[in-house]
Order: structure tokens, then C-alpha cells, then sequence
């Protein structure tokens, strides 16, 4: 298919982008305390603008620092000494031919309480210690903080009205006086004042996501009785006097997009008549066009919705585009969307079907930096897989001083480091042909090694292909897909259905072996007296070797291989009680992937028991004891299927060693984890392997 529009170059404003190609703002936690860009982060912008995007936008860049800080580690254009930081950035992104413009930001209501008037004293006290205070706080942080969020011994954040805070965010809200709206609006057009400075291309102004600028918008979150609120016109004044502000002041011809949530998709999840809908979000795009607008950037929710702006993996591709058509078919300027675009086939259609005229592809810039070059050349990506491990670690991380990482792009944060290319044609093998093994063989490859890649079974992916099983989760196996098409690219050689041995590898002579043999499903026997073939793991169900239908399950164990296992047996007809031995489901999961499932789960009767463990198994029956009351439970099951996790595949390591190998695991087979932990330490291992 040929990409006749997506090649082709296009104007906002004044300014022209070679590509409709877009790689829109996402903080990944590069930054540094005082705003200025660093190393890494321009490494790693710089390698999206050499692989041939057309317009890169900065992440989330704060223009106060006292209740605007976003996070510790972010971009800022809060004072003039970013200004010549920036520019550097700038030209090392415009070198490649794409433009670069700039998000300008305020979390509002969804900032962290730890961040409110913290960012300054910081700033203050990296500098005085050279870089000791940085230390510090991040190895206290994650034991005070979540503490301190808890009773809320934290400052409020701000928004145009007293209210909740958004989920997932922490701590208490205040109404910001009308002093400090005016001063805001200075701040944001003094920060767009500064991105001109900087000699970048033009800047975004962020009021989408439930983010500060939308809160003025949204009558969820916007009460006020001033000119600031009430009204539609009074809603979008804030917005709007910073729009008409940056236009007088850096001028007519200097590029402003709005990124705009056209729904709060409060429907969604089943607050209809909260907030404002998409009819509203025409007419704001409407607004914002009439007073200067240069291009309208189409998103949707927030916060409080939050997979429906950054959606799991279940969504289905191109879900919301008739958000960005009906927002194209109300203005006459140019219209950019993400919509969930994972191919260059569906960008090009969305293209020439008028849903949009540019294409912001946000996460899968993460996960192939060369995306663009690639999608005009006609090449195979790298997918994103809609993991959301890039949030969830961007999150975990972000108070520990690290970044953002990719379940399958493990360069994520090391750009600017160069593989050693000495392989030289040697022979190395990797066991295994899960995300490690197909991660590590394809970096060997790279390097110049001769690899092989040995499978006991006959399906190349290992355990990717148990994650992809479940109800509408078959974008994960695009990894296997992705993976493989790049190894056989750079001549690896798989071996199907050869289960290695040690006698093997010494006839092979490699060099070095990865073991990547993954891992088993746990399966304690428990007490009492039952049928083996009626104790099942999650295994048994996902790969298909076992079907249940129609029947009464037990699913023990509630982490996501539980729930996913109790999803596709509810699909079968089953009815499925998960039993948890926590006081909650699924603990420690990333919420949006509970906010996904759950739902599913209880609207096919799923029943969910906390609190309890499986303590003996009695012909059809289990019995269930409280871990706190020690009171018993029996209840009557056709079977049971176990999802209490999985231990490592590891018999080979020392035979290996003993053999005289140099022998690396990876993955499940050096630590049971999820897809980013195994590439992570692929990544490592095959780097560092006889570097």
C-alpha cells in the first residue's frame, strides 16, 4: 500500500511538517530537578527525529514550579535559564529535518501532593549538595511518601474549584484564587515566549487528559461563580485568554496546537451526565479555532477515565476516531489524533478517510524509534503491544530517580550508547524462544554472532503466547511476530521441536549460551483425597490442552494470570469463583489493567473471595480457610484451576557450567516476571555477553 498521504508534507500554521507523522508529548522521566533537558532525554528524542518523524513534541513541560510540577524528573520553560538548554534540544531535533514544538502544562487537581512547592527548595538543594540531595531523596521517598499521601500531611494541589482529586492522583484540592489565574495565565504565555526564544518550531498547549487547562473546561471540576466558570463562554476563558496571549506576544505566525479532550467519556464508566461530551468538545474546538488556534490535537478523558485516553491492550484499534472526525468536520484547521494507530495501512486509511490529517502515534514511537522511516519505506515494525508498561514504570519509577521502560524495546533510555559489534561470526546458542530468548538472539545478531535459537516445542514465543490467549489480548503476540521477522532478518536460526541438552550444546561448540528456558506453572499438591486431572493450572486453560465449558470453576490465585484464566472461562460458559488469599484482588497490579477486566469479570457473574486460601481438596469439593478467622469454607466444584504463579526453568544452568560454558539467564529463567523484565535483562545480558 502505497503511503500517498502519509509522505506527504503539510502546514500548521506557518509551519510545514515534512511527514504526517507525529510523535506527540509522553513523559518518560528523563529530566532532572531544574527543568534543563538532559543527555539522555536528548538522546532520546534525537533518535525519534532521526528515524524520520515529521513533527516531535516535547512531554509534559511545566511552566510553574510551585503547584505545576508535573513530576521531579520533567522539562520546564519556567524561567529564562531554560531558554539555551532547550535550544540545544531543539537544533539537535531539527537537524534531521523534523520540527519540534513544545507541550506547555499544569497538572492541576491531578498533581501528587509531594510535588506542590517542593520543585523550588529541590532545585535549591541539588545545586547546594552537588547532587547528593537527588540521592537522597530518592531513597526515601518511596518508604515516606506513599505515608504521608496516606494521611495527607502533603500541600494541596490547585484547581479552578475545590473538589475530589482524580483518581490516581493523592492528597487534597483547593480553589485557585483569581490572583493566581492571572498569574498563571502570564506563566503560560511567558513559557511560550521562552519556547520561541529557544528557536523551537511552535508549542501545544495541554488541556486534555484532566489536566489543569481542561479542568476550566469540564463542569465536573469547574464551580466557580467568577468570570472564570458557570458558562460555557466562562469555562473556556482561562484557555482561552492564554491562547489570545501567546499570539499577541510571540505573534501571529508562531505555531499554537491545543490538545483537547472532545469527551470525558464519563459515560463510559457509568457517570453519565457528569462532565462534558463530545457535542461540547466540538464547540470548544470551534472556540479555539475562532481565537487563533492553529491545529487542534484530539484526545479524550482523563484521569478519572483513564483507559479511555490510554487504552490496555483489549481496545480495539481506531476505537475513537469518530472523535477526531467530528472535530475535523466542525473546523477548517488541521486535525492531529492518536486513536490508537498501531500500522501504517490503518494510518494511511484514517488519511484518506478524512478522520484526521496528521497522525500522532505516541507509545509506539516508544517502542520503535524508527517508526516513521520505516512506515513510508513499507518495513516491519516494532509494534507496540498497549502493555502499558511504559506508564506503570514511568510511575514506579519516577520516585526513585529512574524512567520510563518498553516491554519490547529495551534501548528505551540507553540511545545514546553503541553496541560492540565483535561477534565476529562466532557461534553462540540461546535456549528458548520466549520474549528473552527472541529479545537477547536478535542483540547477539546485531553484534555479529552466529546464533541459533533452540524450542522444545513447535510455536516459537514461550509464554507470550499464554499472555496472548485470553479474551482480546491477541495484540501481545504482535511481539512474537515483530521478534521473529527481525531475527531471521539478521540470520538467526531456529530450531523447532529440540529440547536441549548438555550433550547437544557440546556438539553445537557455541561460544557462550543464553538460557532462556522460561518457567513452569507452580503446583503444589494439597491435602485430601481428589482427582489430579480435576486440579488444573492456568496453563492447562490458556494453551487450549483443557476445555471447560459449562461448568462450576475454582480459579486460585487473582493476580492477571488469574483473572485473565477467569475471563476466558467465563467466555466458555463457566461460572468462576476467584479466590484470593490477600485482602484485595489482584495486589499490586497496575489499576488500568483492573479497571479493564473487573468489569468483565463481574458482569459474567464472576464471585470473588478475598482473604482465603485453598487449604485441601476433597473429591468435588475445596475447603477454603479465612486467613485471619481461620474459619472454613466448603464449596462444591467440577475443577480447580490454579494460578499461583510459576517457578523458574533452571535445570540446565549448572550442567552447563560444569560443561564449561559461559552461561547467561534470562528471564523466567534467571527471575520469574512479565515481558519488560525479561527483555530488560536480555538487554543486559546480551550487551554485556564477551563485550
Amino acid at each position: 500500500m502505497e503511503m500517498k498521504l502519509l509522505s506527504t508534507p503539510m502546514k500548521i500554521g506557518t509551519c510545514e511538517i515534512k511527514n504526517r507523522i507525529v510523535m506527540p508529548p509522553m513523559l518518560m522521566g528523563f529530566g532532572q530537578f531544574d527543568g534543563k533537558p538532559t543527555e539522555k532525554m536528548m538522546n532520546y528524542y534525537e533518535a525519534r527525529a532521526k528515524g524520520g518523524t515529521g513533527l516531535v513534541m516535547a512531554e509534559i513541560t511545566r511552566i510553574n514550579d510551585v503547584t505545576g510540577a508535573g513530576a521531579f524528573a520533567q522539562l520546564a520553560v519556567s524561567h529564562d535559564y531554560h531558554i539555551e538548554p532547550l535550544r540545544e534540544m531543539a537544533q539537535r531535533i531539527q537537524r534531521h529535518g523534523a520540527k519540534f514544538f513544545v507541550q506547555l502544562h499544569h497538572p492541576g487537581r491531578q498533581n501528587v501532593g509531594l510535588l506542590v512547592g517542593t520543585v523550588p527548595l529541590s532545585i535549591k538543594l541539588e545545586k547546594l549538595t552537588k547532587g547528593g540531595y537527588g540521592k537522597l531523596l530518592y531513597k526515601i521517598t518511596p518508604a515516606v511518601g506513599p505515608g504521608l499521601l496516606a494521611r495527607d500531611i502533603v500541600p494541596p494541589s490547585v484547581a479552578p474549584s475545590k473538589c475530589d482529586p482524580a483518581y490516581f492522583a493523592a492528597g487534597h484540592v483547593r480553589a485557585l484564587t483569581h490572583k493566581e489565574i492571572k498569574k498563571l495565565e502570564q506563566q503560560f504565555i511567558d513559557g511560550a515566549v521562552r519556547v520561541q526564544k529557544a528557536g523551537c518550531d511552535g508549542v501545544e498547549l495541554h488541556a486534555s487528559h484532566g489536566y489543569l487547562l481542561q479542568q476550566f473546561l469540564s463542569p465536573a471540576t469547574n464551580q466557580r461563580t467568577d468570570e472564570y466558570g458557570g458558562s460555557f463562554e466562562n469555562r473556556l476563558r482561562f484557555l482561552l485568554n492564554i491562547l489570545r496571549g501567546i499570539k499577541e506576544t510571540c505573534g501571529r505566525d508562531f505555531p499554537v496546537i491545543v490538545r483537547l479532550t472532545a469527551d470525558e467519556c464519563y459515560d463510559k464508566i457509568g457517570q453519565p451526565g457528569k462532565g462534558y461530551t463530545l457535542k461540547d468538545g466540538v464547540e470548544i474546538a470551534k472556540a479555539l479555532e475562532a481565537n487563533g488556534a492553529d491545529a487542534i490535537d484530539v484526545s479524550s478523558a482523563g484521569y478519572d477515565a483513564f483507559n479511555y485516553w490510554l487504552e490496555p491492550v483489549t481496545f480495539d484499534l481506531g476505537w475513537r476516531k469518530y472523535m477526531a472526525k467530528a472535530i475535523k468536520d466542525a473546523v477548517s484547521i488541521p486535525v492531529l489524533a492518536a486513536n490508537l494507530i498501531r500500522t501504517a495501512e490503518q494510518a494511511e486509511k484514517q488519511l484518506e478517510d478524512g478522520i484526521q490529517d496528521f497522525v500522532s502515534m505516541g507509545r509506539p514511537h516508544i517502542a520503535d524509534p524508527n517508526l516513521a522511516g520505516k512506515m513510508l519505506a513499507g518495513k516491519p515494525l516494532k509494534r507496540c503491544i498497549c502493555c502499558l508498561n511504559c506508564i506503570e514504570s514511568m510511575e514506579a519509577n519516577a520516585f526513585i530517580g529512574g524512567h520510563g521502560e518498553c516491554s519490547v524495546n529495551p534501548f528505551v533510555g540507553h540511545e545514546g550508547e553503541t553496541l560492540r559489534k565483535n561477534g565476529d561470526g562466532r557461534p553462540v546458542v540461546v535456549i528458548g524462544s520466549g520474549p528473552a530468548g527472541l529479545c537477547a538472539a536478535e542483540i547477539l545478531a546485531d553484534r555479529g554472532f552466529a546464533v541459533t535459537v533452540l524450542e522444545k516445542s513447535d510455536k516459537l514465543g514461550g509464554q507470550i503466547n499464554l499472555a496472548a490467549a485470553p479474551p482480546k489480548k491477541d495484540k501481545t503476540a504482535w511481539f512474537i511476530e515483530d521478534a521473529v521477522t527481525a531475527c531471521k532478518e539478521k540470520g538467526v536460526i531456529f530450531r523447532l521441536n529440540t529440547e536441549a541438552t548438555t550433550a547437544m550444546i557440546k556438539e553445537m561448540a557455541p561460544v557462550a549460551v543464553i538460557l532462556a528456558a522460561g518457567s513452569t506453572p507452580i503446583k503444589p499438591h494439597f491435602e485430601g483425597t481428589y482427582d489430579e486431572e480435576k486440579v488444573l493450572t492456568f496453563e492447562d486453560v490458556l494453551t487450549g490442552k483443557v476445555t471447560l465449558k459449562d461448568q462450576k470453576v475454582a480459579v486460585i490465585g487473582s493476580g492477571m494470570t488469574g483473572l485473565e484464566t477467569a475471563h476466558t472461562l467465563t467466555k466458555n460458559g463457566c461460572k468462576v469463583t476467584v479466590v484470593e488469599m490477600a485482602d484485595e484482588i489482584a495486589p499490586g497490579t497496575w489499576m488500568q489493567h483492573k479497571d479493564d477486566i473487573l468489569p468483565k469479570l463481574k458482569a459474567a457473574g464472576t464471585t470473588f473471595r478475598v482473604g482465603e486460601k485453598l487449604c485441601r481438596i476433597e473429591g468435588d469439593y475445596i475447603l477454603t480457610e479465612n486467613v485471619r478467622t481461620k474459619q472454613r469454607f466448603a464449596d462444591e466444584f467440577d475443577a480447580v484451576v490454579l494460578a499461583l504463579g510459576s517457578r523458574r526453568a533452571h535445570a540446565l544452568y549448572q550442567p552447563l557450567i560444569n560443561a564449561g560454558f559461559i552461561v547467561k539467564a534470562v528471564g523466567d529463567s534467571e527471575k520469574v516476571g512479565r515481558i519488560a523484565d525479561a527483555t530488560k535483562s536480555a538487554y543486559l545480558a546480551a550487551r554485556d555477553l564477551l563485550a
